[in-house]
């Protein structure tokens, strides 16, 4: 098959890319033709051109030396360059608009889910180690080929017809990471998993388990990060790769009921540990350790799950009616923000969801007007009974038992001078 299918989009790219971002990669096509290089504008960039949606990615690609030619955009935009020599690329950052510039490579796998070992190569080479064929296009940047489309596995094709297709049937087996992938794009996109991928994919599945945990937490976060996650998750419930991050797991009507009450409820995207807790609700504490451990969870994540899970098994006492407010202070004092509202989502009882709501929204933020230097001010020796005091405080304050300095004044005296 010929690398190229002679079809130029220059019109196009000038159409649909704003117009600084479409100066800048004639100016760099400009640029690496000086150098006596070839520039590719790759992946999908190529893609959401073709479909004509907006995107924010530009990846570029030469046939050369990308950190040179980096080193000389930068000037173009009076861009940062952030160099990677191992990898032979660079991230340029300007004001309003970054880039990667990466030399073409080829690479090779030694065994299954490992990171491939990565050589310089041509734009066909760099091409063929893409997922699918949707993202294995290219655009040619350099004067006198500018716009010219470079399509070997005919992923424009594949566009037209909405199709999500591996370039090999060993793609899934290399690298497992795209079997996520390939449930992230079919879903965003609305296209349908090629029948010949989708017998790959399910063959596959079982070589999950090659891929360490970040790496498929890292998949996990981009599909939460998508305008609807709860698609992909469906789609990977049915086709049994949610089951490969625990068995508990399900994307059943629940899932997309709670996820838009989320959206609704914080006016745009939740963030992904948010989406992260919902998913996991109905999963036992010990199971909760088991989806952290084996994602390998930052603390960020884990202590939301943990304490989504925490507040979870206390929703008997918040939901009874009439509950003093210092009692809901102490019952969720502690907890994460993030954790509070996954609960507040989630709860059947509305009782126990407005009380989540009220210390989330009031309580939490009350503090005691007196200070613990105010209470040894007060004769109080420095120790625990400090805090002690302080907590009965602002239990009061809570309860409306005291509401100024001087209340809290005379409740101290009061204590420390008693009838």
């Amino acid at each position: 098959m010929s690398i190229r299918n002679v079809i130029y989009l220059a019109g196009h790219i000038e159409k649909r890319l704003p117009a600084d971002t479409f100066n800048f990669i004639k100016a760099a096509g400009e640029v690496a033709e000086r150098q006596q290089q070839r520039l590719y504008m790759v992946g999908g960039v190529v893609r959401d051109l073709l479909l004509e949606r907006s995107t924010l990615d530009l990846d570029l690609v030469v046939e050369g030396d990308g950190i040179n030619l980096a080193r000389e955009l930068a000037a173009i935009n009076h861009a940062k360059v952030t160099a990677h020599p191992r990898f032979g690329t660079a991230k340029l950052q300007w004001d309003n608009g970054s880039t990667d510039v990466a030399t073409a490579r080829a690479e090779t796998y030694a065994r299954p889910g490992a990171l491939p070992t990565v050589k310089p190569g041509t734009i066909k080479t760099d091409l063929s180690r893409r997922d699918f064929t949707i993202n294995a296009m290219a655009i040619e940047l350099n004067p006198g080929h500018f716009g010219e489309l470079i399509d070997p596995y005919v992923g424009k094709d594949d566009l037209e017809q909405k199709s999500v297709r591996v370039l090999h049937t060993k793609s899934f087996i290399d690298d497992a990471t795209r079997i996520w992938r390939a449930l992230r794009y079919e879903q965003r996109l609305d296209f349908r998993i090629e029948s010949t991928t989708l017998k790959l994919l399910k063959r596959d599945i079982a070589m999950l388990a090659t891929i360490s945990g970040d790496r498929i937490r890292h998949e996990l976060e981009l599909i939460l990060k998508e305008a609807v996650p709860e698609k992909a998750l469906r789609r990977a419930d049915e086709l049994g790769v949610l089951a490969e991050l625990h068995p508990s797991l399900k994307a059943d009507d629940w899932l997309p009921s709670v996820f838009s009450r989320a959206r609704m409820r914080l006016s745009g995207s939740p963030p992904p540990p948010l989406y992260m807790a919902l998913l996991a609700y109905h999963l036992t504490c010990d199971e909760i350790g088991q989806l952290i451990s084996y994602l390998s969870m930052p603390k960020s994540y884990s202590r939301v799950l943990e304490d989504t899970i925490a507040i979870k098994e206390k929703t008997g006492e918040l939901s009874v009616h009439g509950l003093a407010p210092s009692r809901i202070y102490t019952l969720l004092h502690g907890y994460s923000s993030t954790a509070l509202t996954a609960n507040s989502l989630v709860l059947d009882s509305t009782t126990a969801a407005e009380h989540i709501e009220l210390y989330h929204n009031v309580l939490m933020n009350v503090h005691t007007a007196l200070t613990g230097d105010d209470l040894k001010s007060l004769g109080i020796p420095e120790g625990p009974r400090i805090k002690e005091i302080l907590q009965r405080l602002r239990e009061a304050k809570l309860d409306g038992k005291v509401s100024s300095k001087g209340e809290e004044e005379e409740m101290v005296k009061g204590d420390l001078n008693p009838p």
